[in-house]
């Protein structure tokens, strides 16, 4: 029977035909756990009678929301999880690797046809690699340590076919803005978001990441990218699988199918205090920036920063008065901006550049914001409060805009530079 890839991927796993609407108990292939969600997870599963978790080898762990430790509660949440891992025979990836969406797709813990879930909402990221990735609660997650199973009621899907050729310096975060400002915060709630069509098939892994990983942003449960080439080229140069086709079918039954083309798209902006307030940038340009962000499981890879940096071209410095953080995803991405050039480059401009971690994203550690004080962000969220005073403006963008913006202190569409 035709189905979408969402449908397809619980029938595998389920053992069983299984549609949009049905409430199966499926086996999860990996379950990610960090510093801030997974001390409470742990302390479910205890609560539960858990002993032993189902298996070491599918859970991942790392921490990345408040690394270095930034207070005492932080320190100890991380040597609870360390001791956590040490008994249960768990690999830690600590505070060494990065923030923990990047990690899990470079170290090739997600690929195509599994189901993986996350004590962390944009656990949607995977989606790029062609899985069913979703965040869950640590209460759930204190049931899946244990029996390595969750209920799930399997979502309905939206189709997106996304057409044509980004133009200059427009690309995957502008399309996943105007999405966002399209669908609307809550036009896909609980469903899988499937993503196909030209622009998709041509735009690279990080794109394809960072589309995936603001699925929620529209409340949909997950965010697939029908995998392709690209896809397994990614997959198998970091573990062992055999490549299989998996696309949802021409006539399976889609809630929805909306289609757009890039070939137009103007670089977006988000503007306060919701993500799917979305705009053209030529209608925010001009607005005075206190802050600017670059980084987030979102945009912090190294396409990013180096997006960021042709931007940049032979400007020796970012405007006065504006601080500008960068942040890449993980050690893996620093190490390939610090090897091109990319890192000096930014410090010499001024920039502060902090070792991966979620920095200002979360609102919790470095890079916050005073009343009254604005901050243009490649992350994915622009909530009140979300870095810092409840009184301060956070919008969001591209790396693109983001480094024009640094550069003339006001937020510049970066077709002009």
């Amino acid at each position: 029977m035709s189905a979408t890839i969402a449908e397809k991927i619980f029938s595998q796993r389920c053992g069983r035909p299984v549609r949009a609407g049905e409430v199966v108990m499926a086996p999860v292939d990996a379950a990610m756990i960090h510093d801030i969600t997974g001390p409470l997870a742990v302390r479910v599963f205890r609560e539960m009678g858990g002993e032993r978790v189902f298996d070491p080898e599918r859970i991942i762990m790392l921490f990345d929301h408040q690394v270095p430790a930034d207070s005492i509660p932080a320190a100890e949440n991380h040597v609870f999880m360390r001791q956590f891992a040490e008994e249960q025979g768990i690999h830690n990836y600590d505070l060494l690797e990065g923030v923990c969406h990047q990690v899990v797709m470079e170290k090739g813990r997600a690929a195509p046809g599994e189901i993986i879930v996350g004590t962390d909402s944009h656990t949607c990221t995977y989606g790029a690699a062609g899985a069913f990735a979703t965040g869950i609660g640590s209460t759930d997650m204190g049931f899946v340590l244990k029996f390595g199973a969750l209920y799930f009621r399997v979502p309905e899907s939206i189709l997106l076919e996304v057409e044509g050729a980004f133009g200059k310096r427009v690309g995957a975060k502008d399309l996943i803005l105007s999405l966002a400002g399209d669908i609307g915060a809550d036009g896909a709630t609980y469903m899988a978001l499937e993503f196909t069509g030209r622009a998709m098939r041509e735009m690279g892994m990080a794109g394809r990441m960072t589309c995936a990983n603001m699925a929620i942003e529209m409340g949909a449960k997950a965010g697939i990218v029908a995998p392709d080439a690209a896809t397994w080229d990614y997959v198998t140069a970091r573990r062992e699988i055999e490549p299989f086709d998996l696309a949802g079918d021409e006539d399976a039954a889609y809630a929805e199918r909306r289609r757009y083309d890039v070939t137009d798209l103007a670089p977006q902006v988000a503007v306060p205090h919701n993500v799917d307030n979305v705009v053209d940038v030529s209608d925010v340009a001009g607005t005075k920036v206190d802050q600017v962000f670059i980084g987030s499981c979102t945009n912090g890879r190294y396409e990013d920063l180096f997006e960021a940096a042709e931007v940049m071209g032979d400007a020796d410095r970012f405007a006065d008065g504006v601080r500008v953080i960068v942040i890449p995803a993980s050690r893996t991405e620093y190490l390939k901006a610090l090897r091109a050039g990319l890192i000096e480059r930014f410090v010499e401009a001024g920039a502060l550049v902090e070792a991966p971690c979620c920095g200002p994203c979360m609102g919790g550690a470095f890079g916050l914001l005073a009343s009254g004080e604005v901050s243009l962000s490649t992350s994915n969220r622009n909530f009140r409060g979300r870095q810092g005073s409840t009184q301060a403006s956070v919008y969001l963008s591209s790396p693109a805009t983001a480094a024009a913006t640094a550069l003339y202190g006001e937020i510049t569409d970066p077709r002009e530079v």
